[in-house]
């Protein structure tokens, strides 16, 4: 009885690690503003639909190649989003794909674009992760992975999953935007892996670069992104992406001075989260906002959005 209860104890404990490592909460409050935008492109916004898909990328696309990742890292220091890592058992590597496939299969009433853009996630993050290919290991073939299945394709999904068939060009130019400022704050959180990402032979953009070509990275690839989103959603509407380009600005020169900081050891973990999670959450906050203003009808600020959104 009493063994029977430890082993119990001992799956259940194994079930929550599994949990943790799926890093929701990394997920929907860093990863999530590109799909957010996606649906403000959109003229319309099947609600519904839009809140599935919206679980559905980030908790089972992300959360399970999330999971994926760390199964193939073993990282026992802290990774994006978890100080202390728990150990992965080999069943959570099978668990990891069968999210994903789940979530593909939830992704089918969407029709085959959001399927496709969806399967091609699936692929990257496989290709970054894998040690058949380990595109994680190379500083451009990393880029390549993360910008496409989490920056590029995710405004691809939100825009899709608002009720559009088709893809228009200023979406595609916001999707580069979001790629360029996803993957200015990609190699920081490598500044605190380099020990462990060394002993695996992993040889990723803060290594490769140093810290001085992390910090320049940032430079461009972050107000670069910013120029073009900005762009992007003034043809959509002036107020909004001169207001967009505001806020960018401010927090991205925010994030450029602490940056300075960093000395590239463990203890730099708390202050890459926090540039991470302030940074993340201006865009998602932001946004979040502005759809809810320009689909959803609220007494009291209707006026309000018709200056800023119609």
């Amino acid at each position: 009885m009493e063994n029977g209860q430890q082993d119990s104890r001992g799956s259940v404990k194994e079930l929550w690690h599994f949990i943790v490592h799926l890093r929701w909460h990394y997920q929907l409050f860093i990863l999530s503003g590109g799909f957010l935008l996606g649906g403000l492109f959109s003229d319309q916004l099947n609600l519904r639909w839009f809140i599935i898909q919206f679980l559905n990328v980030h908790m089972l696309l992300f959360g399970g190649a999330t999971a994926y990742n760390s199964y193939w890292d073993k990282d026992k220091g802290p990774i994006g989003g978890l100080k202390h890592p728990p150990k992965m058992s080999r069943w959570m590597w099978m668990a990891s794909l069968l999210l994903q496939m789940i979530g593909l299969l939830l992704a089918l009433p969407m029709g085959s674009l959001f399927v496709s853009v969806y399967a091609v996630s699936m692929l990257f993050f496989w290709l970054y992760s894998t040690p058949l290919a380990r595109w994680k290991g190379r500083p451009i073939k990393s880029l390549l992975a993360i910008g496409i299945s989490t920056g590029f394709n995710s405004v691809l999904l939100g825009y899709l999953a608002a009720g559009h068939g088709t893809l228009s060009l200023p979406v595609l130019v916001a999707a580069l935007g979001v790629s360029l400022i996803l993957l200015s704050l990609y190699p920081i959180s490598q500044i605190y892996q380099q020990r462990e990402d060394s002993l695996r032979g992993d040889q990723t953009f803060a290594i490769q670069y140093g810290l001085t070509g992390v910090f320049t990275f940032f430079d461009y690839a972050y107000f670069v992104g910013l120029l073009i989103i900005a762009t992007a959603l003034i043809i959509l509407n002036t107020y909004l992406g001169l207001l967009f380009f505001a806020l960018g600005f401010t927090t991205g020169s925010v994030v450029r001075s602490k940056l300075r900081r960093l000395v590239a050891r463990r203890d730099d973990y708390h202050q890459v989260m926090r540039i991470k999670y302030s940074t993340s959450l201006s865009f998602v906050v932001f946004l979040l906002v502005m759809l809810i203003l320009k689909h959803i009808e609220i007494s009291g600020i209707s006026s309000l959005a018709d200056l800023l959104l119609r």
